[in-house]
């Protein structure tokens, strides 16, 4: 079965079902501490964020992961909102455009990165996960 090859803006439930697919290829190790974690896709990041990362474009955030990172968790700790990573669906078909490279391929650095934030991983350790396969 071959994977669709996208030339035009896929819609939010493509989208959604990329995001789906894309996160059954990351490596096992990784995926399996995430199945709690919520993905989400958004047409961009709302305003509060933009202004609390000083972001000069709603453009320049593809994704973003919310909550308390792995590394930063106490047993003692409280439980606070559940945890959460955004997939920001424009920003990312922008990026797409910009680049020319395969949407599907974006989507899935885009949600490695995030999940590392989830761990605390450094880019060097994502770059790792990423090459993969």
């Amino acid at each position: 079965m071959t994977k669709p090859s996208y030339t035009t803006p896929p819609a939010l439930a493509e989208f959604e079902a990329m995001a789906r697919d894309a996160l059954l290829t990351i490596p096992d190790p990784l995926r399996q501490h995430v199945r709690g974690v919520i993905i989400r896709i958004e047409e961009f990041p709302d305003e509060d964020i933009e202004m609390e990362m000083g972001l000069e474009t709603p453009f320049d955030l593809l994704g973003l992961y919310s909550g308390v990172a792995m590394p930063n968790r106490s047993v003692f700790d409280a439980p606070q909102d559940v945890d959460m990573i955004f997939l920001y669906r424009r920003p990312i078909l922008d990026y797409w455009c910009e680049t020319g490279e395969d949407l599907r391929d974006i989507v899935r650095h885009v949600l490695i990165h995030e999940i590392g934030h989830h761990f605390g991983y450094s880019d060097e350790d994502m770059e790792a996960i990423e090459e993969q396969d």
